[in-house]
């Protein structure tokens, strides 16, 4: 099945800002030969991470073509494509060029707090006119929308191009309500980095990372361990990065990313507002771990 591409570990990879706020297109291949280099599964880009929210449609479109040939066939590429506005996704889906990429990852709608009904028939909008396969978003600590065990388990079976979820809920009955009921080939990833591990215990398949645009080697070797069953590899590398994973998002991330892959001279510590880098202590308690892990 085509969703199996998206099992291991998916790394949201951030965008690199130059000093006067445009896209940095070299420390962004930089990062793309790291993440490869190092034994990620596939790239997400226009995520979270990537702070796309602040990306205008023209750079929007010259990132995702410019991630497709520096990446050149050699992992799949999931681009982010959602919003709450359900005609304008289905508008950008209509109109979105996907040569080049295997699927596409939608957020739950935010600010409207819909029904779920609502959030079922959002996305079973969407997917009918997707080209790609869908993996939904669920991340309730930013939209305010949940996306229940039910629904995600009715648009599992009832809508053929919804392959997947992006499940960070933190919910763990939730999670196995969806694992334990899902169709076999639809796959539950972990969107957060910290439960990851539990998550690949109870029937999760993979994750999409934040830590992994700076510790793609360790992460990915975690994942891998996990799903080939030695959880016992697997915990020892989850607490080798247990400290660091918890200091990337106690300012927001993607500050905490971005100041880790400064100090690791892969790209600038710059955000766009309403985002700021983390500030001078924090930065320095990231140094400190950087180099406690080597």
């Amino acid at each position: 099945m085509t969703n199996t591409i998206f099992a291991g570990t998916g790394v949201a990879i951030a965008t690199p800002f130059r000093n006067d706020g445009s896209i940095d297109f070299k420390s962004m291949e930089k990062l793309i030969e790291h993440v490869i280099s190092n034994g990620i599964n596939y790239i997400v880009v226009l995520g979270t991470t990537g702070e796309s929210v602040t990306l205008s449609k023209d750079e929007k479109t010259a990132l995702v073509n410019f991630v497709i040939d520096v990446t050149a066939e050699r992992i799949p590429i999931v681009v982010g494509i959602g919003g709450n506005n359900t005609r304008e996704v289905i508008s950008t889906v209509k109109q979105f060029d996907f040569s080049g990429v295997s699927g596409v990852l939608s957020v739950a709608p935010y600010y409207n707090k819909p029904s779920q009904e609502g959030l079922f028939e959002h996305f079973r909008s969407i997917a009918s006119v997707c080209p790609v396969p869908v993996i939904i978003y669920n991340v309730p600590g930013r939209t305010s929308s949940n996306i229940g065990a039910e629904t995600t388990l009715k648009l599992a079976r009832k809508v053929d191009n919804i392959v997947a979820i992006k499940e960070a809920s933190g919910s763990f009955s939730q999670i196995m309500e969806i694992t334990k009921n899902k169709p076999n080939d639809f796959l539950v990833i972990s969107g957060d980095d910290a439960l990851t591990l539990p998550m690949l215990s109870v029937g999760a398949k993979g994750v999409i990372s934040v830590i992994a645009n700076a510790y793609p080697a360790e992460f990915s070797t975690m994942v891998k361990s996990a799903l080939g069953g030695d959880f016992i590899k697997a915990l020892s590398l989850q607490y080798k990065l247990m400290d660091m994973m918890k200091a990337l998002f106690e300012e927001g991330s993607p500050a905490g990313v971005k100041a880790v892959l400064n100090i690791k001279k892969l790209a600038p510590n710059n955000l766009r507002l309403p985002l700021l880098p983390v500030n001078d202590k924090h930065y320095k308690k990231l140094e400190k771990l950087v180099k406690a892990l080597g």
